[in-house]
């Protein structure tokens, strides 16, 4: 999917609730009538205007990319977002945190790198300036910014919160900080058991080549420490306006 050349995002297509919220119903009524789940969201999707699921999802991937990636996400799910400078990754994470916030969820914008005048920009940039004055909105620039700190301000995070950091590589640039995969590891359990979504900025190293392939993947993440990828439930990788989105587990 090629991403909007304006920055701004599509208005998402017109559902009676948010994509977690159908498929909420569709869990009740699998559980309520006793019937498979794919046959219950083939029934909400029915009453929603779909012949199918899957076309239903698919109209609502097609509203922007956020809102494709926004629509394949559960709680406790982490997601990596990796990209080359530029390319893209700080707007698509920002615009993810808009679109929580479109369910009714909260986000939450941990950054080492951007100052709240940056942030609020960025948000400006994608047509989301809105979503920084919001009672749903918080950013953290703090410069302690790792697992145990992440974890303690989300302790209270009601499930279904969405929060974005900024990003992968720093939390273990300072030598008193637990290592990469340690505090990988301790925020996956910290998601799931709290049912958060935690979302991952990556660098992508430098050797990765666009001309020899046009987006990057797994084997192209910055990795100066040890860290276990499979540990993540999704990723996303970026390219000049395109973007791929993969289940990895």
């Amino acid at each position: 999917m090629t991403l909007p050349a304006s920055g701004k995002l599509p208005t998402s297509p017109a559902l009676s609730a948010p994509i977690h919220r159908l498929k909420r119903n569709a869990r009740l009524l699998s559980r309520r009538e006793d019937i498979p789940l794919h046959a219950a969201l083939d029934r909400v999707a029915t009453a929603e205007g779909f012949e199918a699921w899957s076309l239903l999802v698919a109209r609502a991937e097609a509203a922007s990319p956020a809102a494709r990636l926004y629509a394949r996400l559960t709680p406790g799910d982490l997601v990596l977002i990796g990209a080359r400078p530029g390319q893209g990754k700080t707007l698509l994470g920002l615009a993810l945190a808009a679109e929580a916030m479109k369910s009714g969820h909260r986000s939450v914008f941990f950054t080492l790198e951007y100052t709240a005048r940056e942030i609020a920009d960025r948000l400006r940039a994608i047509g989301a300036e809105a979503v920084f004055s919001s009672d749903l909105f918080q950013h953290d620039s703090s410069d302690a910014i790792h697992a145990d700190h992440i974890a303690a301000a989300l302790a209270t995070a009601p499930p279904g919160t969405l929060a974005v950091i900024d990003y992968l590589q720093l939390l273990d640039q300072k030598r008193q900080n637990p290592d990469l995969m340690t505090q990988v590891r301790t925020l996956r359990a910290f998601a799931r058991e709290q049912g958060l979504i935690l979302v991952f900025l990556s660098q992508i190293d430098r050797s990765y080549d666009p001309a020899a392939k046009p987006l990057p993947d797994l084997g192209d993440i910055r990795l100066p420490n040890p860290l276990d990828l499979a540990l993540f439930d999704k990723a996303c990788f970026l390219n000049q306006g395109e973007i791929r989105i993969q289940t990895l587990r």
